[in-house]
């Protein structure tokens, strides 16, 4: 097989063709859940494309009703022993289908839930941000998205860092490494892999760069539909892992691992209308457009009450510290890091890029709300703020949250929400919030023991 053929997107020809002459003998078959991890079966080739190809794959409902340890949590709707515990089903979408390049025989698919009756399941994270682009096309638009998705490396291998609990690891760098060349150097075996990887599966890889905290760096991807770049985003995350296990490496996508900076995401968006023209740009102030000013005026007055889904877990909200390149003010600037809402770009390339989310985003979710929010600008006209000039940590802007609890409660009675997803996908990540509040407030953590052990 040629350069070409190994460096593009799987067709389900090819496919065919490939598991015929026993060049692939293993699909993986994957779902995102929940908590933005991948999740799914390993399926014989042959019977991928005689059966689950067109009937699905079915997999226990749970998948999407657990916590990160995989227990089974009470107070879901859609799971529970009163229910019985039941399938749902993994369909394929074949758009989604791909090499796995680090895994020999393997290819992957990324699937849609439904249930056994065919009828989707709405709080799957896939499906959430499915029904905030129909609502979006309803519209006349199509949602635009890159992920700028930041991680933390280590020499220590993910087996290493289990034993150490996850203390005294060493970074796979010494020093702050922004943009430096000589230093990435040593990371490049690795991240030249993963580059490689992913261009491999079809993919395009933009760069990796050297990011400032001790073994942090990110590799970015170009920008693609929002249902499109969710898939990526989900398939990199994974296979990064992956990929730095197999060079005896480990890689963190946390929010924020230590007391220097964090792991971001930011998501640039941008929108076009149904025959891909630009609608962002135009003669207003700034060359904006009614459109653009809606636009950020929407993601701006939703951004609290949306805030959960850009920052899910008790870690996310540690991230957020005055003067850290991460955001506190909901505000918006041209060019302006300060703020949470970054204006950049200009004519057809002109976007927003959200700062708020950090490494560990599940991907449709944060892009479902920010979709959510764009049509609540569009559909309510809701005003532009004036734009913020200079530093927005020192600005009166109203304050994202600073913990999950809060951003619970606000997600809870969200009006914008809950007419943007309905109540059950409400319902379903409120639950979620609670559970991991739930375990966190009965954990006992070192800093307690530290503190307490002997001088308390």
């Amino acid at each position: 097989m040629n350069i070409q053929d190994t460096n593009r997107q799987l067709t389900l020809e090819t496919l065919r063709e490939l598991v015929a002459s026993g060049e692939i003998d293993t699909v993986v078959v994957a779902i995102t859940d929940a908590l933005g991890r991948l999740q799914g079966k390993r399926c014989g080739a042959r019977s991928f494309l005689e059966d689950v190809l067109d009937h699905g794959a079915e997999g226990c409902n749970y998948l999407l009703a657990v916590d990160v340890e995989m227990n089974t949590v009470n107070g879901y709707a859609m799971s529970s022993w009163e229910t019985g515990y039941g399938d749902m089903v993994m369909k394929p979408d074949l758009a989604t289908l791909r090499r796995v390049p680090w895994l020999e025989g393997t290819a992957m698919v990324q699937c849609d839930v439904l249930w056994t009756d065919g009828s989707p399941v709405v709080a799957s994270p896939r499906q959430v941000l499915k029904a905030q682009l129909e609502r979006l096309e309803k519209l006349g638009y199509r949602a635009h998205i890159g992920t700028e998705l930041e991680f933390i490396m280590f020499d220590d291998s993910y087996s290493q860092a289990w034993d150490k609990g996850y203390t005294g690891l060493s970074p796979a760098t010494q020093y702050n490494v922004d943009y430096s060349l000589l230093a990435t150097s040593r990371l490049e075996p690795v991240i030249r892999s993963i580059r490689n990887n992913m261009e491999a599966a079809g993919l395009v890889v933009e760069s990796s760069k050297g990011e400032c905290n001790l073994g942090q760096q990110e590799i970015t991807f170009r920008y693609d539909e929002a249902l499109a770049a969710c898939d990526k985003h989900s398939f990199y995350k994974n296979g990064a892992k992956e990929i730095a296990d197999q060079h005896g490496k480990s890689i963190t996508f946390m929010s924020k691992f230590n007391e220097r900076e964090g792991n971001s995401c930011h998501i640039h968006i941008s929108l076009t209308d149904l025959d891909g023209k630009p609608v962002l740009p135009g003669d207003g102030e700034h060359g904006f457009s009614p459109v653009m000013e809606r636009f950020i005026g929407g993601q701006l007055a939703a951004l609290r009450e949306l805030s959960y889904f850009l920052a899910p877990n008790i870690n996310s909200y540690k991230r957020y510290v005055e003067g850290s390149f991460a955001p506190t003010a909901i505000a918006w600037g041209l060019d302006n890091r300060s703020c949470a809402l970054r204006v950049v770009g200009h004519g057809a390339g002109l976007r927003t890029e959200n700062r708020v989310g950090g490494g560990d985003v599940n991907p449709y979710l944060a892009a479902a709300a920010l979709v959510a929010a764009v049509i609540h600008g569009l559909e309510n006209d809701v005003q532009m703020p004036a734009i913020t000039r200079g530093n927005a940590y020192d600005s009166d802007a109203e304050r994202l949250p600073t913990t999950l609890r809060d951003a619970r409660a606000l997600l809870a009675e969200s009006s914008i929400a809950r007419k943007a997803f309905g109540d059950d996908v409400v319902d379903h990540y409120v639950h979620a919030a609670g559970v991991e509040l739930t375990a966190f407030e009965s954990a006992i953590t070192d800093w307690e023991r530290v503190r307490g052990f002997e001088r308390l």
